[in-house]
């Protein structure tokens, strides 16, 4: 059978995976700058820790595990397991005696899980970063994988607007290091609340936000279509066609939406949080071309009740290569109340596509083996790998070619590896204690001391 992957999935080369550690390390670098420590949780968890987080959309794309028990059925119960599985594609979350398990769909509900089962033992506001990898039953296309990593910071037990500005910093200072210029669009789920009272489809909230959310995707006509067939009155929709006309100034927005929201409660709140945010991020410098008030966005989770974020790359059609928001009732809904929550995620992935199409991975992003050196075969081979044990000793790499094979073939290996320098230990070399060796990508090649060479 030919091998093949599966669906969404990828392997890495040397290369990516040298250039993935970069990001991840300029990223945890900076996490543990700001405070956060590091966390990590199973790659699956019981199926109803995560069902009814994410909304009807993403409940569907949740990869379920079959139980090991079905594999072990006997005979006499084929028939039970039939009507198991009819029960299971009419109604996907209702057979448990088929699946009790799921891999884990993102990093947030998890790390919520963890908060509601330890909270008696962590010191709030507790501040975690984790880098793992998720999985979700998507169609896989450019920047969208089945499997894929995220880098998520969260801060829960905290109230206070200012974890969502420091936040906003984190996002901005991760960026620049990696030399990738970026938007940060911001709103807040308290607004899109108001604006569902305001045109009267209170009711129809999550419809109205899931709908909302594709805007970048499927343009206003589609927006509209969609909110049409989700039985929103055309009356309601002609109320919210200001939301496709917005100015570039996000605070004459904030001052549109408080003049509708007069006796609008939920909404006159949600434009102060986001008015205190803006205004505080100016104070600190943050230029508002990079930080926009995005009135549109409104991200398909259901756990966000305020701020929600959106980071586009500028320079690259990518999508948003990061996102996260307010989650104030997440840890409720495993039985522990009023522990407030924020959170963000860098999408490793996208932020690598990015990164290499712009051609923004430095050289030292791609590890390369410092020496190969050539086998002469005999005592020469003895007294390479002598020498290739005192430079291992000083954290430099090097290794020695395995066979006696002719020279032509040992730098054809160090050129398609990507080896800097052929190192040459030959008889001579060694009665004069010198070292030969040729830069390979400068093509000098030079004798020198044994001393010298191992500085």
């Amino acid at each position: 059978m030919k091998p093949s992957l599966a669906k969404g999935t990828r392997d890495f080369t040397a290369q990516e995976v040298s250039r993935r550690k970069y990001i991840i390390n300029i990223l945890q670098n900076n996490f543990e700058l700001f405070g956060f420590q590091s966390l990590e949780t199973p790659s699956f968890e019981n199926l109803s820790t995560l069902t009814g987080k994410y909304g009807e959309e993403g409940d569907r794309l949740i990869f379920k595990i079959l139980n090991s028990s079905i594999n072990e059925a006997k005979e006499d119960k084929k028939t039970v397991m039939l009507n198991d599985f009819q029960r299971a594609l009419e109604k996907p979350f209702s057979s448990e005696s088929l699946t009790d398990k799921a891999l884990r769909y993102d990093l947030t509900v998890p790390f919520a899980r963890f908060v509601a089962m330890n909270h008696g033992q962590l010191t709030f506001p507790y501040k975690r970063y984790q880098i793992q990898p998720v999985w979700r039953a998507d169609r896989p296309q450019k920047g969208r994988f089945r499997e894929f990593y995220q880098c998520d910071a969260d801060v829960v037990g905290s109230e206070s607007l200012l974890q969502e500005v420091d936040l906003i910093q984190l996002y901005l200072k991760s960026f620049s290091d990696l030399k990738v210029s970026v938007t940060i669009h911001v709103n807040n789920r308290k607004i899109l609340s108001g604006l569902a009272e305001y045109a009267g489809i209170t009711d129809k909230l999550i419809d109205f936000t899931v709908a909302l959310d594709k805007l970048d995707k499927i343009g206003k006509e589609g927006v509209v279509k969609e909110l049409l067939e989700r039985e929103i009155s055309q009356k309601s929709i002609d109320k919210l066609d200001f939301l496709f006309s917005q100015s570039n100034d996000a605070l004459e927005n904030l001052l549109q939406l408080k003049e509708k929201f007069v006796g609008n409660e939920i909404g006159l709140k949600g434009v102060e949080e986001l008015e205190f945010v803006l205004t505080q991020s100016l104070s600190l410098g943050v230029d508002m071309q990079n930080l926009v008030f995005d009135i549109t966005l409104a991200r398909g989770l259901d756990y966000y009740t305020g701020a929600i974020f959106e980071v586009k790359a500028d320079e690259a059609q990518m999508g948003s290569i990061g996102g996260g928001g307010r989650y104030d009732n997440l840890t409720a809904v495993f039985g522990v109340k009023n522990i407030p929550g924020i959170g963000i995620s860098f999408g490793l992935d996208r932020i690598y596509l990015v990164m290499e199409e712009l051609g923004l991975f430095p050289e030292e992003a791609t590890s390369k083996m410092e020496y190969l050196f050539a086998n002469f075969g005999g005592e020469e081979t003895l007294e390479a790998l002598k020498l290739i044990m005192q430079l291992r000793e000083k954290g430099i790499s090097a290794e020695l070619y395995p066979e006696n094979a002719k020279i032509n073939k040992q730098f054809t290996y160090a050129e398609k590896k990507g080896i800097k320098n052929l190192v040459f230990l030959g008889e001579e070399e060694i009665k004069n204690r010198t070292v030969t060796f040729k830069n390979l990508e400068a093509g000098e090649q030079k004798t020198v001391s044994l001393e010298e060479f191992l500085g």
